[in-house]
């Protein structure tokens, strides 16, 4: 089975523009998740998909492999869609550009979906970890998730699901965290369809293969560090570094 990683990475970002070009310590942010990708060492290649010269030439000036979008994309899950559609590949992760803490564990654990004997039938897999403080959950930047028994995605959303109606109940609030493992074949479905209401509403790409039938196999991870959204995030990668 070959197994490769794509990192779509768009320069013009709406919250925080030119945030994969921000230095984090010694490197830029985009280099740092494409090294901590290549360091994991499950990949048999590693490679950015832009829609920017000053990214592309980052990363090539650099000793890495980038790839230049050939036309605009709605999310980053398109981008990487026109890249490999023509790869020799099987399973494609999508490493998000602005995840720089990128580390081997997760993705080992997400791959391992698509190697037991279940998951034959697993055409999309994601990582998710558990939210604990209130104001996280209530903010519509941390991405929700809800599951059901066997860890398959029912919802993502930026409002708080479930919502805790009974406040004796217990439950479990998960973030979705950016970070997808696909066989090539539902990669290649995705980006033939059109973008779907909720993904429109939401601002969540992967509702798409929700509202077409396809569940996401959810993989529970530990601390991923911080996505880089915001000015904000970059000071507490920062600090984290």
């Amino acid at each position: 089975m070959k197994i490769s990683a794509f990192i779509p990475a768009r320069y013009a970002a709406t919250r925080f523009p030119a945030k994969l070009m921000q230095m984090l310590g010694n490197k830029t942010v985009i280099r740092h998740t494409y090294d901590n990708t290549v360091a994991t060492g499950l990949f048999d290649e590693v490679i950015v998909v832009t829609d920017s010269d000053i990214i592309y030439k980052e990363i090539e000036s650099n000793g890495g492999k980038a790839i230049m979008s050939k036309k605009q994309h709605e999310s980053g899950t398109d981008r990487i869609a026109e890249a490999a559609a023509d790869m020799d590949v099987d399973v494609i992760v999508n490493v998000q550009g602005d995840e720089p803490f990128v580390k081997k564990e997760p993705l080992a654990k997400l791959l391992e979906v698509f190697k037991k004997e279940e998951g034959k039938n697993v055409e999309v897999a994601s990582l998710m970890q558990e939210l604990k403080e209130e104001t996280s959950i209530a903010d519509p930047n941390y991405v929700k998730v809800a599951v059901d028994k066997k860890m398959n995605s029912l919802m993502f959303s930026r409002s708080v699901i479930p919502y805790k109606r009974d406040q004796e109940v217990d439950i479990t609030y998960y973030e979705h965290i950016g970070v997808y493992a696909f066989r090539k074949e539902a990669l290649l479905k995705f980006t033939n369809w059109e973008m779907t209401p909720l993904e429109k509403a939401e601002k969540i790409e992967c509702l798409r293969f929700l509202e077409n039938g396809i569940p996401l196999k959810m993989v529970v991870t530990g601390y991923m560090g911080v996505e880089i959204d915001t000015p904000e995030d970059l000071k507490k990668a920062a600090a984290l570094l």
